[in-house]
C-alpha cells in the first residue's frame, strides 16, 4: 500500500463508518477486508454519508443476482455508476436504460458479437496478437499495460468501429476519461478535460456517421449497425444519446479485456503453482480466462436506483435510494464460490462469477472478451516460459474501473 495513505482499519471502525466508495481502497488494493466484513456482518449495508451521497451496498453473490435480475424494482436509470453524471454532459446510454428502450438499442448493436461474426474475427485477433507478441523485447523490462493490454484492445476497438487505425489511441483516451471524474467514480480527471475530450469524441463520431451514411455493402461495424436499425437510424440527431452509447461501446469493448489481460499476468505471478499448472497443460487456458475475469472483476460495481419502496433482506429500501451491487465482493463470496479468495485456474465451474452482470444488462461482449484473452494466452504460452512481474503494479484511482496504468514485466523464453 502507498505509505502516504492512511486508510481506516476495516475491523475496528463502526460498521456505519465503512465507506467502500473510497477510491483509495482500489488504488491501493486494500478493498478485500472491508467487503469481507460487510458480507459477514451487514450484507445489505447503508452508508448515509459518502462523497457520492447516501447509498446501499449489496455485497453477497446471491443478493447481487437478485437485484441485477429485477429491473422492475431496481432501475438502471439515470446512471449505473455510484456518482451522478451532472448536467454538463447529460449522456444517455442503453446500459443506463430500462426496457423497452434498452432492449431496442441493445438489439441494434448485438450483431457485432454474433457467433458467426466472432468466428470470422478469430483469425484477425490471432494475427494481431502474434504481431504484438513477436515485437516485444525479451529479457528487458517494459510496461505490459501499454505494450500488450492497451495495444491489443485498442486495435480491436478500431476494428469494431471501423475507426481510423492511425488515430486509435484516441479510443483509449476517451475510454479513460468517460468515467474518470472525481464526482462520478472518485477518479482524477478534471471536469474541463472530461468535457473537452468527450466533445471531441462526439464530433469525431458524428463526422464518421455522416461519412458512412449510405455507404454500399453490409458492414458489421457498430456505426453501420446503428444506422441500419430503424430504431437507432436517427440516433446521431440526439447528440447526448449518441455520445452515451458510443462511450458505452468504447468502455465496454476495452476495459474488461484490457484490465483482465494485465490482471492475469499479475495473478499468475502471485500464484506460481497455478503458473506451473498452466505450463504443464496449456489446455487449461479457456477455464483460466474465466477465472482471471472473476479474479480481476474489471468493473467493481453497478448501481441501480429503487423505483419503489421495498424490503430487501430485512432492510427497508426507499424509492429513489441508490443501490450498489459490488461485483468484486460477490466474486469473493465463499458461500457461493468455493475457495473464492484463491486463484485456481482449473476450477470445476469457472464461469460461475458475476463479472459480466446478470439479467438484461449482462455484458453484450463477454464472448469477445473471453476470445481475445484466450488467444492472448495461447500465443503467449507458445512463445514465453515466464512473463515475470518485476515491479509493483500501478492501479487506477477509481471505485468503478478495476484497472492498471502500469505493470513492469520481463519476458523469458
Amino acid at each position: 500500500m502507498n505509505k502516504a495513505v492512511q486508510l481506516p482499519d476495516p475491523w475496528s471502525i463502526p460498521l456505519d463508518q465503512i465507506d467502500v466508495s473510497d477510491p483509495r481502497l482500489y488504488e491501493n488494493d486494500a478493498w478485500r477486508p472491508y467487503f469481507e466484513r460487510l458480507r459477514n456482518e451487514d450484507p445489505v449495508h447503508y452508508n448515509p454519508d459518502s462523497p457520492f451521497g447516501p447509498f446501499w451496498s449489496v455485497t453477497r453473490f446471491d443478493d447481487i443476482v437478485a437485484v441485477d435480475s429485477n429491473h422492475q424494482v431496481f432501475s438502471s436509470e439515470p446512471t449505473i455508476v455510484l456518482g451522478d453524471l451532472g448536467d454538463k454532459i447529460p449522456a444517455e446510454m442503453f446500459i443506463a436504460m430500462d426496457p423497452p428502450k434498452h432492449d431496442v438499442q441493445r438489439r441494434a448493436v448485438q450483431p457485432v458479437v454474433a457467433p458467426k461474426n466472432l468466428a470470422d474475427m478469430e483469425s484477425l485477433i490471432r494475427s494481431r496478437v502474434v504481431d504484438i507478441l513477436d515485437n516485444l523485447p525479451v529479457g528487458e523490462t517494459f510496461n505490459w499495460v501499454d505494450d500488450v493490454s492497451i495495444n491489443l484492445t485498442t486495435q480491436m476497438l478500431a476494428t469494431l468501429f471501423d475507426f481510423p487505425f492511425e488515430d486509435r489511441h484516441k479510443l483509449t483516451y476517451w475510454s479513460d476519461i468517460a468515467a474518470g471524474a472525481p464526482e462520478i467514480t472518485g477518479g482524477d480527471v478534471s471536469e474541463e478535460e472530461r468535457y473537452a475530450g468527450l466533445m471531441d469524441c462526439l464530433q469525431t463520431f458524428t463526422r464518421i456517421w455522416h461519412e458512412r451514411k449510405g455507404r454500399e455493402g453490409n458492414s458489421f461495424d457498430l456505426i453501420s449497425l446503428l444506422q441500419r436499425d430503424p430504431n437507432t437510424a436517427d440516433m446521431v440527431d440526439r447528440p447526448m444519446e449518441f455520445l452515451g452509447n458510443i462511450g458505452l461501446l468504447i468502455v465496454g469493448g476495452n476495459d474488461t479485456t484490457r484490465n483482465s489481460a494485465t490482471g492475469g499476468v499479475l495473478a499468475l505471478n502471485q500464484n506460481p503453482a497455478e503458473y506451473d499448472k498452466l505450463r504443464a497443460n496449456p489446455g487449461l487456458i479457456p477455464g483460466m480466462v474465466s477465472e482471471i475475469i472473476r479474479w480481476q472483476t474489471p468493473l467493481a460495481h453497478m448501481r441501480r436506483t429503487a423505483k419503489q419502496d421495498i424490503e430487501f433482506r430485512g432492510k427497508q429500501i426507499r424509492k429513489g435510494d441508490k443501490v450498489v451491487m459490488w461485483y468484486l465482493s460477490g466474486n469473493r463470496d465463499s458461500s457461493a464460490i468455493e475457495n473464492a479468495d484463491q486463484f485456481i485456474i482449473d476450477r470445476a465451474n469457472p464461469r460461475h462469477h458475476i463479472s459480466f452482470g446478470f439479467g438484461i444488462h449482462r455484458c453484450m461482449g463477454n464472448r469477445l472478451a473471453e476470445m481475445q484473452l484466450r488467444i492472448l494466452w495461447e500465443e503467449t504460452m507458445k512463445r514465453f516460459r515466464f512473463v515475470e512481474v518485476v515491479g509493483a503494479p500501478v492501479r487506477v484511482k477509481s471505485n468503478f474501473v478495476m484497472g492498471y496504468s502500469s505493470l513492469p514485466v520481463k519476458l523469458h523464453r
